[in-house]
């Protein structure tokens, strides 16, 4: 992708990682941005005294900013960079491709780019990372992992038989009491949120940056999943059905370098109120939060992992 303000703003969440990365500067280990929906939470700004007056907002897909006490002049994210790291121009556009390690090619006059190109060696393709998780087997009182999985072997899981026969035993059952019983005593888990040393929020090892949203009680599942891999805000790393057959989980990345675990996941369920009236199970703000596999050969990856 060529090296410029649009590519900028495409690989930053127009702009977003850019504001947390230089608040970060100022306040480390805090949680710098709390993001609802397209607005942010009013956070410090280091330019106006420390004073939570600095309000970022995404408005016609450009992070903006201004300052509830008038503090600094109203701008948006290339101004706000400027200001910290003195840079103008091309200068501060490829500092922060190399800042935040984007990785986007600088432009090359047209006339010479065949001949620029052919110059050099095509790079080796670089690996795509593969969020790994802990993974437990059956009953879910089970509470020590067995071992880690990956994303991409959870995938091909879902889609083999192996859970094939206890989905079905499942979805035939009518008394939801029982159905609850006998999902809880027979179906392995993963905690996709992270690694943990037992199944608990305070026993968290590594966060995958990965959370799980739980949609229940569907009425038309392939209307919603087309739906969800539509998303405009949101990249679906994985999707699929639920075990009881009638909800769906959709597996989303996060970034809680710029938020926590819980900040994202209330955001993410104003969003889908708002976006698709629907409420989500409240469980998932939970890290340790323990989702179900269940057979569903038509699961969805994103094709980074297989392509």
């Amino acid at each position: 992708m060529e090296l410029n303000r649009e590519s900028i703003l495409w690989n930053t969440h127009y702009g977003l990682k850019i504001y947390a990365r230089i608040l970060q500067h100022y306040y480390p280990g805090e949680t710098v941005l709390s993001l609802s929906g397209r607005d942010c939470k009013p956070t410090k700004n280091p330019f106006n005294q420390d004073k939570p007056t600095l309000h970022i907002q995404i408005v016609n897909n450009e992070a903006i900013h201004e300052d509830l006490e008038q503090g600094i002049p109203a701008g948006n994210v290339f101004d706000f960079a400027a200001k910290h790291y003195q840079l103008e121009g091309d200068a501060l556009i490829q500092f922060l491709n190399e800042d935040m390690n984007l990785r986007l090619r600088a432009k090359v006059p047209p006339i010479l780019e065949e001949h620029y190109f052919e110059s050099i060696p095509e790079p080796a393709p670089t690996p795509v990372y593969c969020p790994s998780f802990s993974f437990f087997s059956a009953p879910v009182t089970n509470t020590i992992p067995d071992d880690t999985a990956t994303l991409l072997e959870i995938y091909y899981l879902l889609k083999d038989d192996c859970f094939n026969q206890k989905t079905i035993e499942l979805r035939n059952i009518q008394d939801k009491k029982a159905a609850r019983k006998f999902k809880a005593a027979n179906f392995d888990y993963v905690t996709f949120s992270g690694i943990f040393s037992k199944r608990s929020d305070d026993a968290l090892i590594r966060h995958s940056g990965l959370l799980t949203i739980d949609f229940d009680h569907i009425s038309n599942i392939a209307d919603m999943k087309s739906m969800l891999l539509q998303d405009e805000y949101f990249d679906t790393e994985l999707l699929f059905i639920s075990p009881s057959g009638d909800g769906l989980k959709w597996i989303i990345p996060i970034d809680i370098s710029t938020a926590t675990h819980q900040d994202y996941f209330r955001a993410i369920a104003s969003y889908i109120k708002q976006t698709y009236g629907l409420e989500i199970d409240q469980s998932g703000k939970d890290v340790s939060r323990a989702c179900f596999m269940a057979h569903d050969a038509e699961a969805f990856i994103n094709p980074k992992y297989i392509s």
